[in-house]
């Protein structure tokens, strides 16, 4: 995952898995590694990139994270 941090705010703008590793759920544990990660240091994530918006989409209890 690449990202850029912008004040209290994360920008993901890249989550990439080794294909050797697609379908095992990895790319969600890095962005709920990165959601626990904004919570522990009071940040606000903003998924740029589509995978992780796939996955704040489909995931209401990583809205307290999300940045407006």
């Amino acid at each position: 995952m690449t990202y850029t941090v912008a004040g209290t705010r994360v920008i993901i703008d890249h989550t990439q898995v080794d294909d050797s590793l697609r379908g095992e759920g990895v790319g969600a544990k890095l962005v709920q590694a990165a959601v626990e990660w904004a919570r522990a240091e009071n940040a606000r994530l903003m998924p740029l990139c589509p995978y992780a918006k796939s996955v704040f989409d489909k995931t209401p209890a990583y809205a307290d994270v999300l940045a407006k």
